[in-house]
């Protein structure tokens, strides 16, 4: 991916949905052609109904699993709604529902594949939804959207440390003013992971100590809508456990991947088959092989018929982790279960 354009967004990228500027929704409510399809609320929950059910089934199969279908449903569907009549109202919820669709199809296609050109569609739809959610007055979407290319930039290791804060840090720009605990503790996790890239350790604790005084602060707030509202006590566990470890933390890592786990609970398969791959690794690390190979499967139990490069990338670790030990038999067994994994994946 090329460093130097990680933090820009392609003319094509923003020519995909035909958004201009930030004046779109205002001039095509004056200039949509009378013979357009005309555009109510109930368009609008249309597009909301098949967020969830497209980001549910990809919570649970990984992203590659229904991401044509979500495509095909952005291009064919609501791709004419957004040149259709609507009213300033409706345009605006519009666009803030389109946002959401964008960003769950990036999120697919990021979770989907590792290779250059996925990632660089995925951050093309990523940039989308964050432009769209900008004339939507959605500040939370577009953060939502900054954070997945923080994300990105993350998983790229080091030489994108630079990248990664600057995203997480905008991300946060959006989110200073939002009340949801949940969206908040969202973001500054993020952040806080990017600095411990970033070898700012001291920025990093403050952060993800931040982020934990939010999070706890959800048991009595009430969910709401968006993909940020939905970060729970368990994934924010998980996300500050990854954290630790980075920081080299892990026995604070393990503490954190075990309570995600056990305590706060995990009910979607590849989010708790990710959780069980990192927990067998950090297990490892920590001398415990017979508490690796039990993570580890489980983990190979949950992973099977998921559609992702996160999964694929713990079985390929742990198959590698394992070559260590060839006199063990247990060993050996999940090693080959990774293979036919990687095989069927």
């Amino acid at each position: 991916m090329d460093r130097r354009s990680f933090l820009t967004v392609s003319g094509g990228a923003l020519a995909f949905l035909g958004v201009p500027d930030a004046e779109a929704i205002t001039r095509r409510v004056h200039t949509a052609s009378p013979d357009a399809v005309r555009v109510g609320q109930g368009e609008v929950a249309a597009i909301q109904t098949m967020v969830k059910a497209l980001g549910d089934s990809a919570a649970e199969y990984g992203g590659g699993h229904v991401r044509s279908l979500a495509v095909r449903y952005l291009t064919d569907n609501v791709g004419p709604w957004l040149h259709g009549q609507y009213t300033e109202p409706i345009g605006r919820a519009l666009y803030a529902a389109t946002s959401q669709l964008v960003h769950l199809i990036g999120w697919m296609a990021s979770d989907e594949g590792a290779d250059s050109h996925t990632q660089a569609l995925a951050r093309h739809y990523y940039a989308h939804a964050c432009r769209l959610a900008d004339e939507a007055g959605e500040p939370e979407l577009a953060a939502t959207a900054l954070r997945g290319m923080a994300v990105q930039a993350i998983a790229l290791g080091p030489r994108h440390r630079a990248e990664a804060v600057a995203l997480a840090d905008r991300a946060m720009g959006y989110a200073q003013h939002l009340s949801d605990p949940r969206a908040v503790a969202y973001y500054q996790s993020t952040l806080a992971d990017a600095a411990a890239l970033d070898g700012d350790h001291r920025r990093a604790t403050n952060v993800l100590s931040a982020s934990q005084t939010q999070i706890e602060r959800t048991a009595s707030a009430p969910a709401g809508e968006s993909w940020a509202s939905h970060f729970s006590i368990g994934r924010w566990a998980h996300a500050s456990g990854m954290t630790l470890a980075r920081m080299g933390d892990l026995e604070g890592a393990q503490t954190q991947l075990d309570q995600a786990l056990s305590v706060h609970g995990l009910n979607r398969r590849r989010t708790r088959a990710n959780v069980l791959g990192d927990l067998g690794e950090i297990r490892l690390r920590q001398g415990d092989f017979d508490g690796a190979l039990e993570a580890w499967t489980e983990f190979l139990d949950c992973a099977e018929g998921i559609r992702s490069s996160r999964v694929r990338d713990a079985a390929e670790d742990m198959q590698i982790r394992l070559a260590r030990y060839p006199g063990d038999a247990h060993a050996r067994d999940l090693s080959a279960r990774a293979g036919r994994l990687l095989t069927l994946s």
